[in-house]
């Protein structure tokens, strides 16, 4: 077994010496650490400080950190301590824990005019910079769906028929239940309140119109958005941090046109055809409130539904969902791609997907609706 840890002080004036003798080990750890604090009493004040590990019989990285920490303890302005006698057995470990930086103490944030102004353009500079990215994801996949339409073979017809089984397919189940919820919840609301003026039956109307203008594909987006677009950005981020979009330009192939290209595609068909879907689940769900709670008859709901409601109601829809879809897509490849190398950035990237998707969703939703009230829709 390694005697155990010295370190002798030599003091003379303005000059310290410190000789490390023995193991400075793990298994030594209480004794290190009292060695090494007691010699940190005599920090300040000196001219010149030497750190002598010859005699050193057995380092790890426990007893590397505490020679590093000793260093920098006695490191003042220009003064540095130095470390003589390092054997090349251990320069390695020690140069390693050199390299370690130390987190500076948190300073005390304080408000400025300059502060706030600062932050409100970086905030700005950020949205110039995320607009700016997807205009250029948009460009890029133009021109991959160029390319495609010029020579219909390279189309990956496999890979979009797989992501619309994912996007589509697999989403049925909880997009027909949340619409229908929704749609029991606004039939229901909608009745108790109409209840007071004696006009149940326009409820029928109410749900109509916002089912197929509104609320019935802004929810299936955000859905979307949460459901099918994180997932985008974690494929693609977790292919970045592997390496594999690397590879694939390496042999010749466009990321662009091979992966982002299909994704996109099967989320503008699937987006449609689930938003009708909601809408069918959000009507049968209020009329059966309607029926159950607010005695509407099923016939009589129909018949109002019929005389409320028109095809444009449903086109407006429907016309909302492929442009939605195409933002959701873009938005959530713009992000994977932007990962780096680590889990935190894959989350981040990930929880931005979601957040930023949701966001341009409702903006869309809104230049809608003052472009169909513009045009008599």
């Amino acid at each position: 077994m390694s005697a155990g840890p010295t370190l002798e002080q030599n003091a003379q004036g303005k000059v310290l010496s410190l000789r490390a003798g023995g193991a400075w080990t793990a298994p030594f750890a209480p004794m290190l650490e009292k060695l090494v604090a007691e010699a940190e009493k005599l920090a300040g004040g000196k001219a010149e400080v030497a750190i002598d590990v010859s005699e050193i019989a057995k380092l790890d990285t426990f007893g590397a950190w505490l020679i590093e920490r000793l260093r920098r303890s006695f490191s003042q302005g220009p003064i540095e301590a130095t470390i003589n006698g390092l054997s090349a057995n251990y320069s390695s470990l020690v140069d390693e824990v050199r390299r370690v930086s130390v987190a500076p103490e948190a300073e005390i944030a304080t408000i400025t005019i300059t502060g706030m102004l600062e932050q409100i353009g970086r905030t700005v500079a950020g949205i110039f910079g995320t607009v700016a990215s997807l205009i250029d994801m948009l460009g890029a996949v133009l021109v991959a769906g160029g390319r495609v339409f010029i020579r219909p073979r390279s189309f990956r017809l496999t890979s979009t028929v797989h992501h619309l089984e994912q996007v589509c397919w697999r989403a049925v189940p909880i997009i027909v239940l949340i619409t229908f919820l929704i749609g029991c919840i606004i039939s229901q609301q909608g009745i108790f309140h109409f209840r007071r003026f004696g006009a149940d039956i326009f409820v029928v109307d109410m749900l109509g119109v916002l089912v197929l203008r509104e609320i019935g594909v802004l929810l299936v987006a955000i859905m979307i958005a949460g459901r099918s677009g994180s997932a985008y950005t974690a494929e693609l981020g977790s292919m970045k941090m592997r390496e594999e979009i690397d590879a694939l330009r390496t042999m010749g192939f466009d990321p662009i046109e091979v992966l982002i290209l299909p994704r996109l595609l099967a989320l503008v068909i699937a987006l449609p055809i689930l938003a009708f879907l909601g809408d069918i689940a959000a009507l049968y769900g209020g009329g059966l409130v309607a029926w159950l709670y607010g005695g509407v008859d099923p016939e009589a709901f129909l018949l109002r539904l019929r005389d409320s409601i028109s095809i444009n109601h449903f086109t407006v829809g429907l016309i909302k969902a492929p442009v939605m879809a195409a933002v959701i897509g873009i938005v959530a490849c713009v992000e994977g791609l932007a990962v780096q190398g680590s889990a935190e950035s894959l989350g981040r990237h990930t929880t931005s997907s979601v957040v930023k998707g949701i966001f341009f969703v409702i903006v869309m939703d809104g230049v809608f609706a003052i472009f169909f009230a513009a045009v008599g829709m």
